[in-house]
């Protein structure tokens, strides 16, 4: 999977989890808890469906690393390899 695959899943599971949020606007150093303001549970969904739809386990510890669209592709395409 490459990394506009992977930014295009981590938008439609953010905006499937928050649906007022308008993945167009996302900007890729948006902070999905400051900037977006998603809580803790939504936080935790957006966890368990980017780990259905790409097989990565996600640690509470490594939250911070998916925390925007920037660090989550990075992440994410890491983890896959």
């Amino acid at each position: 999977m490459n990394k506009a695959e992977i930014r295009a899943i981590y938008l439609q599971e953010l905006s499937r989890i928050a649906p007022d949020i308008d993945p167009e606007t996302v900007g890729d150093n948006d902070h999905i808890q400051e900037d977006l303001e998603l809580d803790s549970m939504d936080v935790l969904n957006l966890v368990t469906a980017l780990h259905e739809r790409t097989g990565v386990d996600i640690p509470e510890t490594d939250y911070p690393r998916i925390a925007t669209v920037a660090l989550a592709v990075e992440y994410l395409k890491g983890a896959m390899q």
